[in-house]
């Protein structure tokens, strides 16, 4: 019985670890890639359409 459990825990562990991996390589750099981008995407059209490029307004 013994045998068994240490079967399930091996395979639970790599299978944690391989978990880790992919969320900490993989899917954390494309998320933040993606909220980054689409933070200055919407900054960008913000600026195009509603309240201008930033700088100084109204003339010297």
């Amino acid at each position: 019985m013994s045998d068994v459990n240490k079967i399930e825990s091996d395979e639970k562990r790599s299978l944690e670890w391989k978990s880790f991996f992919l969320i900490a390589v993989v899917l954390f750099p494309i998320l933040s890639v993606a909220f980054v981008g689409g933070y200055g995407f919407i900054v960008w059209m913000l600026q195009m359409f509603v309240f201008g490029p930033p700088g100084a307004h109204g003339g010297l």
